[in-house]
């Protein structure tokens, strides 16, 4: 470490301008760092202050090596910053925005166990089907459900978000069941209007061939749990994630049709503003999260 610890003198007094300044910065005596920036130029074999009883100056040597040292000392101290970060209890407001159908049903209940957690944490959770711009809105992170995470943001990827086709029971035995994409042509579908392709639905079949269908209904809405709510009573189709009704196919209330086909699937993410360390309120967040958001996800398995 006394190499470190020559460097570190010798930026000090290219700073401070003067052995005598970095001397009374440091609180050592002038005469110690005198012989620590000697000690340095004698391991490099150059000269890199030109001394005079007047002032210091550097040598073409002595500017490059400053130059790279000043910025690897800052490195450093930031990593140790970091590293000391990493033990310090998550504390102040934690900002997140989420997905309100997502939201309610899946960050919702966990957030009593994560909080409990950290009790000098608060949370703000915005829930809004909406895509914010998490830096302009101040937000620390935010979960995004789609293909592609914003490249301006870090996006950590937790799950697949799997789609899939249902409708009620008591819907199929009025209106029969479709058979293949093209049936739902004669069917009431019901739309999420914020959906990508929410009027044109693909489809991949069991050969990867894809194939694309116009549908349409007399119902859309912007708000997932509404469209649960229209399943539920029965009127019409929906392609919808499986986050949201998995429980219902579990119990009967809905059932999955064109299962041959492979329809939409993105991905659940979190992402956060692009920061050179990551703050450990949202590290812990972002741990927390991944822990119980698994692939495959809860919702999908029986």
């Amino acid at each position: 470490m006394d190499d470190l610890n020559d460097v570190a003198v010798f930026v000090a007094v290219v700073d401070a301008g003067s052995f005598t300044r970095a001397a009374e910065r440091l609180k050592v005596s002038r005469p110690a760092v005198s012989k620590q920036v000697s000690r340095l130029e004698e391991s490099l074999g150059v000269r890199l202050l030109n001394r005079t009883t007047r002032r210091l100056s550097l040598t073409e040597a002595g500017r490059i090596f400053h130059a790279q040292t000043s910025r690897g000392l800052e490195d450093i101290a930031e990593a140790r910053a970091e590293v000391s970060r990493l033990q310090e209890q998550p504390r102040g407001v934690l900002r997140i925005n989420v997905p309100m159908s997502f939201g309610i049903l899946h960050i919702a209940p966990l957030l009593p166990a994560f909080m409990q957690l950290y009790p000098e944490l608060t949370v703000e959770m915005d829930l809004n089907d909406r895509k914010l711009d998490v830096i302009e809105e101040g937000f620390d992170a935010s979960v995004r459900i789609s293909d592609l995470p914003d490249s301006t943001l870090v996006a950590r990827r937790l799950a697949p978000c799997r789609h899939t086709i249902v409708a009620a029971p008591a819907y199929l035995a009025r209106h029969g069941t479709p058979d293949s994409p093209e049936d739902l042509r004669d069917h009431e579908v019901l739309s999420y209007s914020l959906q990508q392709s929410a009027q044109a639905w693909h489809f991949l079949d069991s050969g990867g061939q894809p194939t694309q269908v116009a549908v349409a209904g007399r119902l859309q809405v912007n708000n997932s749990l509404a469209l649960r709510e229209a399943l539920l009573g029965g009127m019409g189709i929906a392609r919808t994630p499986t986050f949201l009704v998995g429980e219902d196919l579990r119990q009967g209330r809905l059932t999955a049709v064109l299962g041959a086909w492979r329809s939409l699937e993105v991905s659940i993410y979190l992402v956060y503003p692009q920061r050179r360390y990551l703050s450990p309120k949202v590290r812990a967040f972002a741990d927390f999260l991944a822990a119980r958001i698994t692939e495959p996800p809860y919702w999908d398995q029986t």
